[in-house]
């Protein structure tokens, strides 16, 4: 009887019947190689093949997702959310390498670079064709928000009998989000869409971060934010703002940001006109903001400017907004002078907003300009047995500094919980070369509690483990982590703010309680192994950890206090932290290697809770960059 259920449980899937039609969970296997995604999925004979599918695949809690060793997807990932007790699993199947999630483009061919000035070769212009139109927006409705001090006023004109929204500014914002324009739902979408508008401003403006998003939380972007950046004049033009989709969502509406981009004083008009399908040859250009150029895998790596007359050293390079391409200093061809060349997308590879109950295990996830595991109100979340690496770098914003000028910020983590998350467990977990942080849980005014970071190996990350919120975390246990070689990675140089640390605590204020740190390793950093900008220690626990710095600071305390090196004592002392961690060379069986086993005999063999190394309890003999 139990064979004749499994066989018709089998026949049922393989007919590919919908999931709510199913009652019993399933397994699905993913190919790159062989697949199909017409399949069943059910079999490794008939597994699925694109990421694709798999974003579209409609699951029950209890479901696997299973990709092969030794694939590799390029695009975002948008996992689906299990039950309590039931999670959706996606993990690994066969022999070999971590199937890898890539969130970046190949190019790899010599065609796909041009020379555009001596030493200077630019990838292809974006030259996007207009398809099917899929909404007039004329007369549409359209809202206005603004926050921390700006204020607009939103009025809706006419003029020659068309209808327009004016928004005047009295007092400008100075981060992009500090004034929104929320427009009209989405109802029809496509993967790469137009929006078309004419556009007029009594003071000289740029109009620029055209997105779509959910105006709910956890306010996730189904379609990226348009880069370019238009001048507009005091005179009407008509302007068109490309958008590709990142994920399917129901009811996302049109979004714009003027926080950064419009003046005090300044009438902007503007006109919606409609959306339009597109279509855009897959290596034609390059879609969205670059964070990351890799060249053969990390051999070399790209130095980002932003304007394209400093692009002058070798790897130096620029991504022109408007036409969608990349500029890179290079002597040669690139793709003749390197076997692999990589471009980041300012995407996140793994986009979890508002997801639970879901287990990642055994994945790779590289070569991503925003975040590897990236978004918010989360719950019931593991990560396990990833390797994150060659993460962050991207655009995210322009701030306004108060002389009127714009700078850039640039973001990135390996794994954040933003906003609300709750019971989410990462361990066991290889991070390296990232931006920011590469395990962070932060949030302006959120619930973050329940969270556990253990056995994870970190390296070359410019943050370890980065901390901020003001509403209230509860339950946080970082423990038996081993991080090395904080801010030594890839971007710290071209950063404008250097700062490299392992544990950095930005100011908190929310209610914090049980935040334990113990029995981690902390060795080595470009600038300091412990910042601390808030005085939370009624919060936090920090016990038999061990430190070692050669010579910078080993904790900053408020901004400028320093310990050095040689002042830990001083430190637990004066500080009341850490009374049972030690300051003392770790001893990793061979860091060349990145084997971060402590050798016998280390200060930290005895040095854990209860007994035993700390750091993280798994062998790490082998180099996880092969």
């Amino acid at each position: 009887m139990e064979m004749c259920l499994r066989c018709v449980l089998v026949l049922m899937a393989s007919a590919g019947l919908a999931a709510a039609e199913r009652t019993m969970p399933a397994t699905f296997y993913v190919n790159d190689d062989a697949g199909n995604d017409a399949a069943a999925g059910t079999e490794e004979s008939t597994a699925w093949k694109s990421l694709e599918k798999v974003n579209a695949a409609e699951l029950i809690p209890g479901d696997r997702v299973l990709f092969r060793r030794g694939g590799l997807w390029r695009g975002q990932f948008i996992p689906q959310s299990g039950s309590n007790g039931a999670p959706i699993l996606y993990g690994a199947y066969g022999t070999g390498d971590k199937p890898i999630l890539q969130g970046s483009v190949a190019r790899n061919r010599t065609e796909d670079w041009t020379e555009a000035a001596p030493g200077i070769w630019a990838t292809r212009k974006a030259e996007p064709q207009l398809l099917a139109p899929l909404a007039d927006l004329t007369g549409s409705s359209w809202a206005i928000h603004s926050e921390a001090g700006a204020k607009v006023r939103l009025t809706r004109e006419q003029e020659d009998g068309r209808a327009f929204v004016r928004i005047a500014c009295e007092v400008a914002g100075k981060a992009s989000n500090h004034i929104q324009l929320w427009g009209p739902a989405l109802t029809n979408a496509a993967p790469y869409i137009v929006f078309r508008a004419r556009v007029r401003s009594t003071v000289p403006c740029d109009f620029a971060n055209v997105s779509a998003i959910l105006n709910r939380f956890p306010y996730s972007r189904a379609f990226s934010e348009t880069p370019g950046r238009k001048k507009v004049g005091s005179a009407w033009q008509t302007i068109d703002l490309p958008m590709v989709q990142e994920r399917d969502l129901g009811g996302a509406h049109l979004h714009i940001n003027f926080g950064d981009t419009l003046p005090a004083g300044a009438v902007f008009d503007i006109d919606p006109v409609g959306l339009w399908a597109a279509h855009l040859e897959a290596d034609a250009s390059t879609p969205c903001d670059v964070g990351i150029v890799i060249l053969n895998h990390g051999e070399k790596w790209g130095v980002k400017k932003w304007t394209r007359v400093d692009v002058k050293a070798p790897f130096d390079y620029w991504y022109d907004e408007d036409d969608k391409r990349v500029f890179l200093a290079c002597d040669a061809n690139p793709a003749a002078k390197f076997k692999s060349v990589e471009l980041a997308l300012t995407r996140h590879i793994v986009n979890e907003g508002g997801r639970h109950d879901v287990v990642y295990d055994g994945l790779a996830v590289r070569y991503g300009a925003a975040h590897g595991f990236a978004g918010g109100g989360t719950a019931r979340i593991v990560i396990r047995n990833c390797d994150i690496y060659w993460i962050g770098g991207g655009l995210q914003y322009w701030k306004k500094r108060d002389d009127g000028s714009r700078y850039p910020v640039r973001f990135g983590n390996g794994i954040e919980f933003w906003g609300n998350a709750t019971d989410n467990l990462v361990e066991r977990n290889r991070l390296w070369q990232i931006y920011d942080a590469a395990l962070t849980n932060q949030g302006p005014k959120d619930e973050e509690t329940n969270i556990t970071y253990r056995d994870n190996v970190i390296w070359q990350a410019e943050y370890s483990f980065e901390y901020w919120n003001a509403g209230r975390t509860a339950n946080i246990l970082f423990e038996h982590n081993t991080c090395v070689d904080a801010g030594r990675c890839w971007s710290h140089d071209q950063r404008p703010d250097p700062n490299g640390g392992h544990l950095m605590f930005y100011r908190n204020l929310a209610a914090t309680t049980h935040f334990v740190v113990r029995n981690n390793i902390f060795a080595g950093s470009t600038e300091v192994c412990v910042r601390m900008d808030t005085d939370w220690r009624s919060g936090l626990t920090m016990q038999n950890n061990l430190y070692h710095q050669a010579e910078k600071s080993v904790f900053r305390w408020l901004g400028k206090t320093h310990f050095a090196a040689n002042e830990f004592a001083r430190y637990q002392r004066e500080l009341g932290m850490d009374a049972t961690s030690l300051f003392a060379a770790p001893q990793f069986v061979d860091p060349a290697t990145r084997d971060y086993r402590l050798k016998p005999g280390s200060p930290g063999s005895a040095l854990a809770t209860g007994g035993g190394p700390v750091g993280a309890r798994f062998d790490l003999s082998k180099d996880p960059r092969n």
